[in-house]
């Protein structure tokens, strides 16, 4: 199974999902509160999201479907961090 995100995403949010087994890989449309994400994990998780990227929420963005599952949450750390720059942009 290929995932949209980088190791160090999993390597975060992992940690917040107590029943997912260390060996079952983390399915991009897995549902965050039937592995056991509940609201104070769900707090827990957006701040070392954030310190992970150093990036910060937008208020609009801190709603139960960002948080729904981690493809919904990749997206939008993903659409906050910066664009690499290319040669084209000299």
């Amino acid at each position: 199974m290929t995932v949209p995100w980088d190791e160090r995403f999993e390597s975060v949010v992992r940690p917040n999902l107590p029943l997912l087994e260390p060996e079952t890989p983390l399915a991009p449309d897995a549902a965050f509160a039937a592995l056991g994400l509940d609201s104070m994990q769900t707090v827990s998780l957006l701040v070392e999201v954030e310190e992970a990227y150093d990036i910060v929420m937008p208020d609009e963005a801190l709603a139960a479907e960002t948080f729904a599952g981690p493809l919904s949450l990749w997206r939008q750390v993903s659409a906050l961090l910066p664009v690499p720059a290319t040669g084209a942009d000299r």
